[in-house]
């Protein structure tokens, strides 16, 4: 095991043992759900519910405005209190739907598929974007939008993420052993757009067990592959996840398309499953509370626009103040300063730490030492202490020339570095302000 990797990458203590032996707990809320309107790449779905209304559970109460947005359901029963902007865990205010949850959980008639034969394509790509599915890993791209490439004819490999290099994060592994015939289901029903796929089951080699199941229960599939991949962080990016499994190589500016892959994460593919097969559209996820300060770390089956300040009360509550808070793993999630915010359709941990590290960091930095570590670990080729250096200064054009565009935002050059420098932190601004010129132009 573990052959399949790319150039780079790091070892960070992956602090999976802390909540990875215990099942999914299923969580009910108990005060108001927030649902913002903007939980996906594209444009945010539109309010169809007013003040008063009362909802059911798989009700819609926002609908898509385009091909690339999403539709939102309630995940409760029970009366629309406002819309009106609040904040999420950006740190952004976003135009939300705010439910008072009647804990009734009185639900609208789904409509299952029993025999999906009787489906046509469009029709389960149809089902897959009326339930509101999206990119689950993170970036919360429209799933119906992925699977509708130009020329689906030239697809030759559905990828399922189920790598889950991100330190701490324990959701889809938990799901692999407690769903995995929903994940396999979920993946035939991708391959059944693509007459010419294979598709492969992408897991490292830290997970073992999952590995030996997930290879026991496709022993009789012959277009699905478990392939063990070598445990090393950003192992789970789209980009190193096709080098690894495929060995094709696409940029900044291309799509798993342009190299003939679909590529989706476990909880996306088992929404899917759910939307098509069940006819539920999207309105939990797993969620991992984790870390050194949480009571009863565990992975929790959150009903989206669940506070999180409730799932840490459910948690047990803090048995130590918090020196950080993030939502998401410790390399690509967003810092909180508070956490009353709502759980989304991208919400996929809550880790507390004692004490925060990059701060500390931080106090102690020093000019580069030119020691070429950054480079050595970087999966993006690029030179990391370089291109700090011109965002730092400003200089769009030099940054653009070394490649900037190129980086993944990963962490791993400021995780490596022995001066402890916030490249990362520099070369991420440096891209949104690049970004922003390209869009204004």
């Amino acid at each position: 095991m573990g052959k399949f990797t790319f150039h780079g990458g790091i070892h960070p203590y992956d602090g999976k043992d802390i909540s990875k032996d215990k099942s999914i707990k299923a969580y009910l809320p108990k005060g108001e759900l927030v649902f913002p309107v903007s939980q996906h790449i594209g444009a945010p779905a539109e309010p169809v519910v007013q003040k008063g209304d009362y909802v059911k559970v798989g009700q819609l109460i926002a609908k898509a405005t385009g091909f690339v947005s999403s539709p939102i359901y309630s995940s409760v029963s029970g009366t629309v209190k406002g819309i009106e902007p609040r904040r999420v865990t950006t740190g952004d205010m976003v135009q939300s739907i705010i439910i008072e949850n009647d804990n009734e959980y009185e639900e609208v008639k789904f409509e299952p598929c029993d025999d999906l034969s009787t489906l046509t394509k469009e029709e389960i790509i149809k089902r897959i974007q009326d339930g509101g599915v999206v990119g689950m890993g993170g970036a919360g791209f429209p799933t119906h939008v992925k699977l509708s490439p130009k020329n689906p004819e030239k697809i030759d490999t559905v990828i399922a993420n189920c790598a889950e290099c991100e330190p701490y994060l324990t959701s889809d592994y938990r799901k692999m052993l407690e769903e995995p015939e929903k994940l396999i289901k979920g993946l035939k029903i991708i391959l059944s757009l693509f007459d010419n796929a294979r598709g492969y089951l992408a897991v490292e080699d830290n997970k073992p067990d999952a590995i030996k199941l997930l290879q026991k229960m496709t022993e009789s599939e012959s277009k699905i592959t478990v392939v063990p991949l070598k445990t090393k962080y950003p192992q789970g990016s789209e980009r190193h996840l096709i080098y690894a499994v495929k060995k094709r190589a696409i940029n900044s500016t291309m799509l798993p398309a342009d190299a003939n892959c679909i590529v989706d994460n476990v909880d996306t593919i088992i929404a899917i499953y759910q939307a098509v097969v069940e006819g539920r559209p999207l309105m939990n996820r797993i969620v991992t509370l984790t870390g050194d300060c949480i009571k009863e770390p565990r992975n929790y089956n959150v009903k989206i626009g669940t506070n999180y300040a409730e799932l840490v009360e459910e948690a047990g509550g803090f048995t130590k103040t918090p020196g950080k808070i993030v939502s998401g793993g410790p390399m690509m999630g967003f810092a909180l300063y508070d956490i009353n915010v709502p759980t989304t359709k991208t919400s996929s941990a809550l880790l507390t730490m004692s004490k925060d590290q990059v701060a500390e960091a931080a106090k102690s930095a020093t000019a580069c030492i030119n020691c070429g570590r950054c480079v050595e670990v970087c999966p993006g080729r690029v030179i990391p202490s370089k291109l700090a250096d011109y965002a730092e200064h400003g200089n769009k054009e030099m940054f653009q020339k070394f490649n900037g565009m190129e980086c993944c935002e990963c962490g791993c050059c400021s995780y490596i570095c022995p001066a402890k420098r916030q490249l990362t932190q520099s070369i991420k601004s440096m891209r949104k302000m690049i970004l922003a010129d390209r869009k204004k132009k």
